[in-house]
């Protein structure tokens, strides 16, 4: 799990197939809303999961399945996604993710992606309110 103290856990298991990625992203926001997230926070988390899901399933279905674990916090939402699939990754676990995880520096607060295990995962955290200044 995410380092993150998590109030309520939401498991979604779903075959690991690019199709049922949607239903991870869809999961993602309705909880991202839930603790009051914003627009872009919701946006950012939804990129994140679709992400962190195409690096374990790569670029087609893989026999098995994603199993997502949300730890759903007060002001914070964190994600893990395990992969249990019935083969090995094509190019044996060791593919270059930099792009990855450049995009998920830009979106989420933390994240560790670990293809040998079939594993990433991502937190963020609700931002704090924008403070209003008094007109001069």
């Amino acid at each position: 799990m995410p380092p993150i103290a998590a109030a309520d856990e939401v498991v979604l298991t779903l075959p690991a197939a690019p199709e049922f990625v949607r239903l991870a992203r869809l999961t993602c926001a309705g909880l991202a809303t839930r603790i009051g997230m914003g627009y872009d926070e919701v946006e950012d988390l939804r990129i994140a999961v679709g992400e962190a899901c195409s690096l374990l399933i790569g670029a087609g279905a893989r026999a098995g399945t994603l199993t997502l674990t949300f730890g759903v916090a007060p002001a914070a939402l964190g994600v893990t996604i395990v992969g249990g699939f019935e083969d090995a990754p094509a190019a044996g676990g060791d593919e270059d993710t930099s792009l990855s995880d450049q995009i998920l520096d830009a979106v989420v607060d933390e994240h560790e992606v670990d293809l040998a295990a079939d594993r990433v995962w991502i937190s963020k955290r609700l931002a704090p309110p924008a403070r209003e200044t008094d007109p001069a």
